[in-house]
């Protein structure tokens, strides 16, 4: 009998699956990573489950304790499936701009939710990453997680995404393009391809009000940049240790409205019911379009699920009013 012995043997192992109609007017095969296929329907299941196991590997994650931290939604999840299998609790501090439906999803598999204000600082004690990190400080038995520095994040990566890809294509993939947050799917997964083949083109998507691409290109920080937006789950008003700008070949924005408008388009022209991330990282594909030539094999990851956006993309009263269509 053929069966996994429990949920998180069933992380891992997604599809590559041919997109068509939005990508006639490029060049290349265009091949998405479709990571919904993970239990908790995210790429974030691959790291979420090697950060706990490295954790409790070298004694920081004890039994019995609670995970705590500050995430968009996706890692979440995949933290508390494993959380589930293995007998721990959860705190997860999460942002108000994420999609309700994240956090009722994150309530339903028993985790406790944390809502704080995006509008301020990531230094202000009310900031999702203050209040995790404190709350790691004050919870008994607890383990503060911190995927933005945690190089397991990028290592699960390195060792399933990357290897995947690279298989899936028979080592043809010339692009890898990732919308980039915490940073541990571009570095993990562009470092494992550079070594297969260093002729490999990387390209990261951002979103304005994240300060990721011009300090890939300057090196300046600027605090300018950094303004609230819509998108989710990608870009940063920090940088994160995950984001290895050296394996980055170059950035590309892509705007709340493309975003939002193209994660509608995936559903309706290709059947893709993905996330807000999606679409933004199918519009940033289109926007490389002189980067691709006809023997070029593009692969780009899609993050999670439409699920997690029906209140928002996916409602057309939501789009009226944020004036992203008539």
């Amino acid at each position: 009998m053929e069966y996994a012995k429990n949920i998180l043997e069933t992380i891992g192992n997604t599809p590559l699956v041919k997109i068509n109609k939005l990508v006639e007017d490029l060049p290349c095969l265009v091949l998405a990573k479709y990571e919904t296929f993970n239990p908790g329907n995210s790429v974030k299941d691959r790291m979420a489950l090697k950060m706990i196991e490295d954790a409790e590997a070298d004694g920081r994650l004890k039994p019995g304790g609670t995970i705590i931290e500050g995430t968009s939604g996706n890692t979440g999840m995949g933290l508390a499936l494993a959380a589930i299998v293995k007998g721990y609790k959860c705190i997860f501090v999460i942002s108000d701009k994420q999609s309700k439906e994240k956090m009722d999803i994150l309530r339903a598999v028993g985790a406790e939710v944390v809502v704080c204000p995006t509008d301020v600082e990531p230094t202000d004690p009310r900031s999702y990453y203050s209040v995790s990190k404190r709350l790691g400080e004050e919870t008994p038995n607890s383990w503060y997680v911190n995927q933005y520095d945690n190089p397991s994040n990028a290592k699960a990566h390195y060792e399933s995404t990357g290897p995947e890809i690279w298989k899936q294509t028979d080592g043809k993939v010339t692009h890898f393009v990732v919308g980039v947050g915490t940073g541990g799917t571009v570095s993990g997964v562009g470092k494992y391809l550079k070594e297969q083949n260093p002729n490999i083109k990387v390209w990261g998507i951002d979103t304005y009000g994240s300060v990721f691409k011009k300090y890939h290109e300057t090196g300046e920080f600027d605090e300018k940049e950094i303004y609230p937006y819509v998108t989710e789950g990608i870009g940063e008003d920090i940088l994160p240790e995950n984001v290895d700008f050296s394996i980055i070949d170059g950035f590309t924005k892509v705007t709340d409205k493309d975003a939002a408008v193209y994660t509608q388009l995936l559903a309706k022209k290709e059947g893709m019911f993905l996330g807000n991330s999606a679409g933004a990282a199918i519009k940033g594909l289109l926007q490389l379009k002189e980067h691709f030539t006809k023997d070029d094999v593009v692969v780009v990851l899609f993050h999670d699920h439409g699920s997690r956006y029906v209140g928002k993309m996916f409602n057309d009263d939501w789009m009226r009013e944020m004036g992203y269509i008539d």
